[in-house]
């Protein structure tokens, strides 16, 4: 049926309306040309409307591994065109008949490059898919999106390696454990809401999660994360690398439109090299608050010149704004996983040698 996307401040865009209508949520881009089934179930984009800038999307299909997280996390998608007749060996079906099952309104046929346009100029706004022209989307919800994200992707344990990872869950990306399990760690899920039991748990390492939302809705919990990172070695990645600039006393604040794409270069400073990453988020820690005592910035945005990575000048403390498990791509920054092991390993013969 014809819909509409209708934005929050009026302007409307039409398209063919596939699914339930009046969905709502905060209508968001992503730039990348693949990489469409790990979006659609990142827990970072919990109760998004998701826009694919790629004019067509679902050529190759839905498979069985790629998934992110169990079910869809986006409340709605948006394409210019949803391939009807995917061709890839792994496939099992299309995009449209996935996000039916799911009950994930889809509109096609829109002109996304006119709506990108618009978020660029008036910035991230809240919007509803829809069958009526002149609706508009209930006002922002202030809910913590990161509780709803928390144990979307499963809990338990990865892995039987040697080295034993608390992975912090604020909405993870399943393949962050994967990446761990690869590298020989035992990997162990604690929703965030629980952290307080890694201190029983007493692991070789901690990383906390990407997530959605705003990270000061965690704020609540920050004296039991201060307390965990500095206990163990840490690896913050997207929302945990934006907690641990909080937990120590930095500041954070929200982007116009956000990064969110697999073609966001990134510089070391520590080496000058510069390296493609894979991103999704709306919020970034503000480097005029960052206290130099404490932490060092690492890696800088090269578009924006936004803060993408600290290290703790003395704890084996490390985050980065990007996802170095690059799902979807590119893998150029998976190095960092193996930085964050060498970190773990140096902390722990410091601790034999004692």
């Amino acid at each position: 049926m014809e819909g509409y996307l209708v934005l929050e401040d009026g302007t409307s865009f039409s398209g063919e309306l596939d699914g339930r209508e009046g969905c709502t949520g905060e209508v968001v881009f992503f730039t990348g040309m693949t990489g469409y089934q790990e979006v659609l179930t990142d827990p970072s984009y919990k109760g998004q409307i998701i826009v694919f800038t790629y004019p067509l999307i679902g050529n190759y299909g839905i498979n069985a591994s790629d998934f992110e997280s169990r079910k869809p996390q986006v409340r709605g998608v948006v394409v210019y065109e949803a391939c009807g007749h995917f061709s890839h060996h792994q496939a099992t079906k299309s995009l449209r008949d996935y996000l039916k099952n799911w009950n994930v309104p889809l509109l096609s046929h829109v002109d996304t490059r006119a709506v990108v346009k618009h978020i660029r100029a008036k910035g991230t706004l809240n919007a509803v898919l829809t069958v009526q022209k002149d609706s508009l989307p209930a006002s922002r919800s202030r809910e913590n999106v990161a509780a709803q994200a928390a144990g979307q992707s499963g809990t338990g344990t990865f892995g039987d390696g040697p080295t034993h990872i608390a992975l912090i869950d604020f909405g993870y990306k399943k393949s962050i454990a994967s990446s761990l399990a690869e590298r020989g760690c035992k990997v162990t899920v604690v929703r965030y809401q629980e952290m307080d039991s890694v201190l029983k748990l007493n692991p070789d390492g901690v990383v906390l999660s990407n997530g959605p939302g705003d990270p000061k809705a965690i704020m609540p919990y920050m004296d039991t994360l201060r307390n965990i990172i500095a206990s163990y070695p840490t690896l913050g990645i997207c929302l945990g690398h934006q907690l641990i600039a909080l937990a120590f006393g930095s500041d954070t604040y929200k982007l116009p439109f956000g990064h969110r794409g697999a073609n966001h270069p990134v510089m070391d400073r520590e080496t000058g090299r510069v390296f493609m990453t894979s991103q999704n988020h709306s919020y970034v820690v503000d480097e005029a608050t960052i206290n130099r005592k404490e932490c060092s910035v690492r890696f800088h945005h090269v578009n924006d010149g936004s803060v993408e990575g600290l290290v703790h000048n003395t704890l084996p403390v490390m985050s980065v704004q990007f996802h170095p498990e690059a799902h979807p791509g590119p893998a150029e920054s998976e190095w960092i996983f193996n930085e964050y092991m060498q970190k773990l390993n140096e902390a722990r013969r410091e601790i034999a040698h004692a």
